[in-house]
Order: structure tokens, then C-alpha cells, then sequence
């Protein structure tokens, strides 16, 4: 599967799989944390969400300058990867719940989510130029989509375990004190202590709060106290476990940076990724068309990114509201879900790359506009499937306790599979997307400007990201089938736009 490709590719990706894990721990469990810690409801988390993965790609364009204007990738990557592991401490030091000064403790996790945000624009966008320079030999260079595949799959393996870790830690503290999980508990602890709990979720808290404990419980006031503090203390220690996942990438990194290639300006770029000093010149050329190019096509994937990444934020609210969190006889956590697109883009890449192989072989591979169009057209369907799951689920202010609502009982809920299946028709879209991009940006962007492209890929990514929180806010306010229908309308749209350019889109990047 590794034939023929750049002996870096590998340690790469081993240096990038500690930011993954982090990266789907917070997706498993940021707005879970917000909600659990500071009562906040869905929209409100949605926006500190929304704002931390917008910050967390746009500064990956400001990473990409940095590291050009030093002319020093490998120091600007280390650097990021400290400041990350950095920020997961922060989250990670437990403080006490109920929070005793909201806005004071709240100001502490925003700072720990910037100085991750700030860490990872650093890196990210710097090691995947990094990467595409790897490939700009004439030996590598029709490798190259199959190059960001397996490294998109690689990095993926951290994912993998990140929700189950957070998962392991939050629940092994609980158990140590006693209790049990329950998803529905923070939300109905809060709406006691705050007073505003119904007459009718009174009697379901209790009973959630008797089988929380393992046995009766005669004082609600104490229970609701002690299992918020115990329950969110899990949660710090659960950001703790991304901390090691983090020194095992910097001790790889450094292990490994000399077989990296190491651009320093335009003229250096060009000794180390094949291009010759009169190349880069032609370049400069056809940098107008290029970019050209490149901003459409970043322009399009920006809805794309709006609408996937709402796995972490409107998909966990559905998964905690309204999915039947069993399959058989085993009970999980909402923050599993989290889990399955990792599993599903390790499990699916080489696949894919055997069929793009397959094709190529034959001359009949599509080109990479073509896959990047596909996946758009994969991606609305997900949505569409979510949509059709939904139809007849009550409005969320009817199932929330902290409005007066009663959640819904176990037989009113939507089975596990619904969002299985959509988890892995978003996954077969990312990758017809994601690391075909990446691909597209290392093969389009002039040498020169490798990492400050790669940092706009991961800019429009941000506006994308900075859009999540409509989401959020769509699904507390109108039925939840016609939220999906939002995302299968942007996703839509994207998927005609770029079939509308792909002729112009392989044309620039011959």
C-alpha cells in the first residue's frame, strides 16, 4: 500500500495523530462539557464551538505566513504542538461544579480552546505543505491523491481512540465515586438547583437520579451537586488524556524532522520540491489563473465544512436528545458516535485507494475536481437520510428539562443505526473531499506559496466552521427534519458549483 511513496509520509502521519486525537476529543465532547459545566443550552455551546473550530483553521492561515516569513516549517510545526499540548492541561486542571463565577471559569476554558486553536494553526496547514512537497518530484508527483489518502488515514487512527479514552476516563471517575452515567442527569441537575424543573421531570429525576446512584436517593439538592462536580471532573481528566497523545507526536516529530523536506523561500522551495529556479519564475506567471482556481474552489467547500462538521455539534445534540443509546444488550455514551468516523475513514481509505488505483491503471480515473464534486453529492445524501429518519420527532423545547420539557423515553427515540448510517455516508464523502483538497492545493498552489495556500484551505474550512452554530440554533427552533434539510440544501448547491467549474478545475491544474 506504501510502494512507491516518500519514506516521510509515514512518520508524518504519526506526528499528526495526536492533534486527530485531540481533535475528536473535543468534537466528542466540548459541547457536552460546555452544557454539563456551565448549563449552557445547545445554541450557546454551539457558538463557543462554533467560534473554537473556526479559530482553530483560520489560524492556520496566519500559521502558514508565520512559517513563510521565517522560512522555518519544522520549528513553526514544534512550536504549535507544545502550545497544543499546552492548552489540553489547561482544560485539563478539574474545577469545582456548580461553577461558583461563571464568566471567571468560563474565561479559563476559552483560553485553554485559543491557545489549542493557535497551537494547531501552527501545525496543521505547515505539515500538510510539508506533505505536498514531498510529492512535487516527477517521481512522486502521480502518487499524490493517493499520498494525502493514506495520510488522512493514518492521522485518523488517533481518532479512533480519543472518544473511547474520554469515554473510559469520564466513566471510570464516576464509577470510583459510585455512580453511573447517565446523558440526561447534568441537564436535569442544573434545572433543579436553578428551580425551574417541571412538576413531571421531577418524578423521571428522580428515578434517573435513584439509578445514577445505585440506590434511593432521599436529598436531590446534595445528589444534584455531587454528580455535577464528579461528573465534569471525568470530563477534565478526559482533556487530560489528549495531553499524552500530544508528547508522543512531538517526541515523533523530532525523532523523525530530518527526513522532512525543509522549504525556505521561493528559491529553496524550489530546490527541494523539483522545481527549478526558472519554473518557479514560469509559475509566477499563471499565479493569477491559479488563484483563481483555488479560491473558487475554497469558497464551495466552505458549505461543505458548515454542514459536516456538525457531527460534533448538532449530530452529538441529536445522539444525546433524541437517539436510544443501546444496541441489544449494551448501553453506550453519546460521545461514541464520535468514534465511527475515524473507524469508518481508516476502514474505507484503503479501499478507496485500491479502486482509484484500479482506475488510474486503466486511464479511468476521475480527476480530482470530479472527486471533490462526488463527495459533495455523497454528503447531501447523508443529510437527506437524516432527514427522512426525523420526520415526526417533537421540537427539542418539548424533550428539554431546563424549558419545562420531559425527555423522551427510550421507546420514543430513533435507533442507534440512523445515525451509524449517516456517520458512514459522511465519512465516504470526506474523503472524496478532504484529502482530495489537500491534494489539490499542494498539486495548484506556486511552490512559493505552499504553506500560505494550505493555510487557505484550512481558512475556508474555518468559514465553514464559523457558520456551525445556525446549526445549533436551527435545531432548538424548528423541527429537527427540516434542520437537515438546510445541509442538504448547502451541500447540494456545492456539489452543481463544482461540477459547473470542474473543466476549468482541470484545465489550471495540468
Amino acid at each position: 500500500m506504501f510502494k512507491g511513496h516518500p519514506k516521510g509520509l509515514i512518520p508524518a502521519a504519526l506526528a499528526n495523530m495526536g492533534e486527530r486525537f485531540g481533535f475528536y476529543t473535543m468534537m466528542a465532547i466540548l459541547v457536552l462539557f460546555l452544557q454539563a459545566k456551565f448549563n449552557l443550552d445547545g445554541a450557546n455551546a454551539g457558538i463557543i464551538y462554533s467560534i473554537f473550530y473556526f479559530s482553530i483553521y483560520i489560524l492556520a492561515l496566519v500559521g502558514g505566513v508565520i512559517a513563510d516569513k521565517i522560512n522555518n516549517f519544522k520549528g513553526t510545526i514544534l512550536t504549535g504542538l507544545v502550545m497544543m499540548a499546552a492548552g489540553y492541561v489547561i482544560l485539563a486542571i478539574p474545577t469545582p461544579t456548580p461553577v461558583a463565577s461563571v464568566p471567571f471559569y468560563l474565561t479559563i476554558t476559552l483560553i485553554g480552546l485559543f491557545v489549542i486553536a493557535f497551537g494547531n494553526g501552527l501545525f496543521k496547514g505547515n505539515l500538510q505543505a510539508l506533505v505536498g512537497q514531498m510529492y512535487d518530484s516527477p517521481e512522486y508527483e502521480k502518487l499524490r491523491d493517493s499520498g494525502f489518502s493514506l495520510f488522512y488515514m493514518f492521522i485518523n487512527v488517533g481518532g479512533i481512540f480519543a472518544p473511547i479514552a474520554a469515554i473510559v476516563m469520564r466513566n471510570w471517575w464516576l464509577g470510583k465515586n459510585q455512580l453511573q452515567y447517565d446523558a440526561s442527569l447534568p441537564e436535569y441537575c442544573h434545572s433543579f438547583i436553578n428551580g425551574n424543573i417541571s412538576d413531571a421531570s421531577m418524578a423521571t429525576f428522580q428515578e434517573f437520579a435513584d439509578k445514577a446512584s445505585g440506590a434511593p436517593v432521599a436529598d436531590l439538592a446534595e445528589f444534584a451537586n455531587r454528580y455535577l462536580n464528579v461528573f465534569n471532573t471525568g470530563f477534565h481528566y478526559a482533556f487530560g488524556t489528549a495531553i499524552f497523545a500530544m508528547v508522543i507526536s512531538i517526541l515523533v516529530f523530532i525523532k523523525n524532522k530530518k527526513q522532512f523536506p525543509n522549504p525556505k523561500g521561493s528559491e529553496e522551495a524550489a530546490k527541494g520540491s523539483g522545481y527549478t529556479k526558472e519554473e518557479v519564475k514560469m509559475e509566477a506567471k499563471e499565479i493569477k489563473q491559479r488563484m483563481y482556481a483555488l479560491l473558487a474552489v475554497f469558497s464551495v467547500v466552505i458549505f461543505f465544512w458548515f454542514s459536516f462538521h456538525q457531527n460534533g455539534l448538532t449530530l452529538t445534540l441529536f445522539a444525546k436528545d433524541y437517539t436510544l443509546l443501546q444496541i441489544g444488550s449494551w448501553d453506550f455514551s453519546v460521545e461514541i458516535f464520535q468514534s465511527m468516523n475515524p473507524i469508518f475513514v481508516v476502514g474505507l481509505t484503503p479501499i478507496l485507494v485500491g479502486i482509484f488505483g484500479w482506475l488510474r491503471a486503466r486511464g479511468m480515473e476521475p480527476s480530482t475536481p470530479k472527486k471533490i464534486a462526488i463527495g459533495m453529492g455523497i454528503a447531501c445524501l447523508a443529510f437527506v437520510v437524516m432527514m427522512l429518519g426525523s420526520f415526526g420527532l417533537p421540537l427539542w423545547e418539548t424533550i428539554t428539562p431546563s424549558a419545562g420539557g420531559t425527555p423522551l423515553m427510550d421507546s420514543q427515540r430513533v435507533a442507534p443505526y440512523l445515525l451509524l448510517g449517516t456517520y458512514f455516508i459522511l465519512t465516504v464523502a470526506e474523503l472524496f473531499i478532504s484529502p482530495m483538497g489537500i491534494s489539490f492545493v499542494s498539486k495548484v498552489a506556486p511552490p512559493q506559496y505552499q504553506g500560505l495556500m494550505q493555510g487557505g484551505w484550512l481558512g475556508a474550512t474555518a468559514l465553514g466552521n464559523g457558520l456551525l452554530w445556525i446549526g445549533a440554533v436551527l435545531y432548538q427552533t424548528i423541527p429537527v427534519w427540516m434542520t437537515w434539510s438546510i445541509f442538504v440544501i448547502a451541500t447540494a448547491i456545492s456539489m452543481f458549483t463544482i461540477i459547473f467549474m470542474v473543466k476549468w478545475l482541470e484545465r489550471v491544474s495540468k
